[in-house]
């Protein structure tokens, strides 16, 4: 019997969203690298991945290479966050290639790179407006001359990163700026750039509308292949599954309670202080998950159910047409947000389907993640 909390996970729906954006930005141009961060390097979702034509694999944390690695997942990884340079031996190891902002990082990898007798290749960031991670424009160009300086690194190209912070949306100037600075680097060291990575899942509205894509020929895509939206506005992609995961919980309460608290009110545990009308008595259930597994704020609940409320281990829910049963399960939609949590959480198992075009010899395994 499959147990509760679990992450359902349908690998062909999966295999579908990645192949759709595959085909649909090959005809402008843009490769993809697949990202596997919000899956902890599933190794199930990062062959699925590579089967839909990725070009290589992306994920934020070298213990997610590694585990893909000794996994046995044959592809090109690329380590998109900055190495914290005590890292550095790790990344040389595992990683063909890291993003980067800083140099100095870049001398340590090129010193661990030395010392293992490889060739490491830096893609390095650049800064263009969402102010989180990225080399100032203006500084691009020394950056670039002091890392083709340095030994057992090569300079595979530079990228940017938008709307994860700040909220910038990728469009055709921000792009076009990027263009303009491969273009300089390339006319002012003499390296030809093999990369220009334009950003995430954001990008897909500019990437796949009308304008002209430029230098970028790479998009690094997790979120919309796995949930099936946009990251701007959270629309659905046409012809895409948004339903690939879904989480499953158990119900452990179910009663009519009360809508109002009595006593004197605090805060919760959380730290806030709730507020309620009194509605009289409700169907109300629990079911065994919280906010160690998940984001609340981040699941839609299915028809006839509505989220009320969380605490560490609970998640509170009111149904309005029946009382539901003990040992019920209830299904529920999740957003990026709450998807990793529960991706991250040990007590949250993961059952990934294996049908058509996805099939792996491993199928319906269930498991906890690690």
């Amino acid at each position: 019997m499959n147990r509760a909390p679990r992450l359902e996970i349908d690998l062909d729906k999966i295999f579908h969203n990645a192949h759709a954006l595959v085909q649909r930005l090959d005809c402008h141009g843009i490769s993809v690298t697949g990202v596997t961060k919000a899956t902890l390097g599933s190794p199930d979702i990062a062959n699925v991945l590579l089967r839909a034509g990725v070009k290589s694999l992306g994920d934020s944390r070298i213990e997610s290479i590694e585990s893909m690695h000794d996994a046995n997942v044959v592809s090109k990884m690329t380590l998109i966050r900055t190495p914290m340079i005590t890292q550095a031996a790790r990344v040389v190891k595992c990683a063909d290639i890291s993003f980067n902002t800083e140099i100095e990082v870049i001398r340590q990898l090129s010193v661990e790179a030395r010392k293992a007798g490889r060739t490491h290749r830096v893609l390095l960031m650049v800064e263009l407006g969402d102010l989180r991670e990225g080399i100032m424009p203006d500084d691009l160009v020394q950056v670039v001359r002091e890392t083709l300086r340095l030994p057992n690194i090569a300079l595979d190209g530079i990228g940017t990163n938008l709307a994860c912070r700040s909220g910038v949306s990728p469009d055709v100037n921000n792009m076009a700026k990027l263009t303009e600075l491969a273009k300089l680097v390339e006319a002012t060291t003499g390296q030809s750039l093999n990369m220009v990575s334009g950003g995430n899942s954001a990008n897909l509205t500019w990437a796949l509308g009308d304008a002209p894509t430029g230098r970028i020929n790479n998009l690094r895509l997790g979120e919309a292949i796995l949930l099936g939206r946009e990251t701007l506005q959270r629309e659905p992609i046409p012809g895409l599954h948004t339903d690939a995961i879904t989480l499953v919980a158990e119900v452990i309460e179910s009663k009519i309670k009360p809508t109002k608290p009595w006593g004197h009110i605090a805060q919760t545990a959380f730290g806030v202080r709730r507020t309620a009308k009194d509605r009289g008595g409700v169907l109300q259930s629990i079911v065994a998950i919280g906010r160690q597994d998940i984001d609340p704020e981040g699941l839609e609940a299915t028809r006839g159910i509505r989220i009320c409320s969380a605490s560490s281990d609970h998640l509170v829910l009111e149904s309005t047409d029946q009382k539901l049963p003990i040992g019920a399960e209830v299904t529920f939609q999740l957003n990026y947000s709450a998807l990793l949590r529960a991706m991250t959480s040990p007590f949250v198992g993961k059952l990934h389907n294996h049908l058509g075009q996805a099939k792996s010899p491993r199928r319906g395994s269930l498991q906890a993640a690690s």
